[in-house]
């Protein structure tokens, strides 16, 4: 198998893309947050477009993966954030909600496109468990920017401001990709394009538990912003643990490289869905501000963690990258529903409602992640290596 190193703007076009990409992750509480106060939407309505939005992500990452070897990912990364740029441009100006549904959609189609192909040129990188790890700490300092700024940013200039600040996003992301993207570091050959003829189903599992990991990830963070205002913690309260949500989440994904040799990556799957489900019922039901504060302030952090070694070990068992390039399906599969899901709950049971449908997601995310091994076998990992 052939391998070639990444340039320093390959790495940095990674990172840049990555971030573009995985923007629900960041800002999903300040997007639907928006979507309510300032364009008077209701839960469901609000939550029904960033479901759109990620749908649109799941088709585009669902039809490129299986074609992933045999596309151009400069091109496909550039033109889908060009795309995206676009559409969240148009969402700048005053429209009517079918306008905005639409553009939701398609934009979701050409950001999931661009981040397919990001994932999956990171999947077929020597160590894809270090690479997304890195990648994962660029999204961290993203966090920190947009979390500490957008919110008071909008507050003042108006929430068209969240769609132009996101069309921005994406133009630095299709720039960066046009002119660094890179090429695969493992280029696999004829013999080894057969090594894999189906992917593995203990990796169909592990995609599963991850899809229902991102389901409870997005349908608690969508209203994390939500039940702090409607609690009565102030704007200056709320931003201070979003800022400090992203301060945390500069840690999860070096933690998780340090750590990589030294935990079972099977015992950290199985304890994620767990600790996301608790701080998911804290954060909805907790009455108090420090309760509140401190489980949303590493809510996303549990994600990020679990979710580098179960990157690193689902591309080794199933190393031609088919799987990991569609990464933003089983993602955004799950935090598609979620947003709609949980604004549906919270208009017809409350805030509270949240918690139970992350326990009982919880509970059938580990046993999805039951089924994957803690290792990649001896062959695989030599050959990733």
């Amino acid at each position: 198998m052939n391998t070639r190193s990444t340039s320093t703007l390959g790495h940095v076009a990674l990172m840049v893309a990555h971030c573009a990409g995985m923007v629900d992750l960041v800002a999903l509480p300040v997007w639907v947050g928006t979507l309510i106060q300032h364009f008077k939407l209701d839960p469901q309505q609000a939550g029904g477009l960033a479901t759109l939005f990620l749908i649109g992500a799941v088709l585009s990452s669902v039809f490129l993966a299986s074609r992933f070897q045999r596309v151009k990912g400069r091109w496909i990364a550039a033109c889908g954030y060009a795309l995206a740029a676009i559409c969240f441009g148009l969402l700048s100006q005053p429209l009517d909600y079918p306008v905005m549904a639409a553009l939701h959609a398609v934009g979701g189609l050409a950001a999931g496109a661009a981040l397919s192909v990001t994932h999956g040129t990171i999947a077929r990188s020597a160590n894809p468990h270090l690479k997304f790890a890195i990648v994962g700490v660029g999204l961290g300092i993203f966090a920190v920017l947009f979390l500490g700024v957008s919110p008071k940013v909008i507050a003042a200039a108006g929430g068209y401001m969240l769609f132009a600040i996101f069309g921005g996003v994406m133009l630095i992301a299709a720039l960066v990709c046009a002119v660094g993207f890179p090429e695969p570091e493992r280029m696999a050959s004829a013999a080894g394009d057969t090594v894999v003829e189906r992917i593995p189903r203990t990796v169909w599992f592990g995609i599963l538990g991850i899809s229902a990991m991102a389901l409870v990830q997005s349908m608690t963070f969508s209203f994390l912003e939500r039940v702090g205002n409607d609690r009565g913690f102030s704007l200056n309260a709320i931003t201070g643990v979003l800022v400090v949500l992203g301060m945390v989440n500069l840690l999860p994904a070096a933690l998780a490289a340090m750590l990589e040799k030294r935990w079972s990556a099977r015992r950290v799957l199985l304890a994620g869905p767990v600790i996301q489900a608790l701080l998911a019922a804290v954060i909805m039901n907790a009455p108090g501000f420090y309760a509140y504060a401190a489980a949303a302030s590493v809510f996303a952090a549990v994600m990020i963690f679990t979710h580098t070694f179960a990157f690193g070990l689902m591309a080794r068992l199933e190393p031609s990258g088919r799987a990991m390039a569609a990464t933003p399906a089983m993602l955004m599969v799950g935090a598609a529903i979620g947003p709609v899901l949980g604004g549906t709950l919270v208009k017809t049971a409350g805030y509270g409602s949240l918690g139970l449908a992350a326990v009982l997601i919880g509970t059938l995310a580990v046993l999805c992640m039951s089924r994957l091994p803690g290792h990649a076998p001896s062959s695989l990992a030599q050959e990733a290596a």
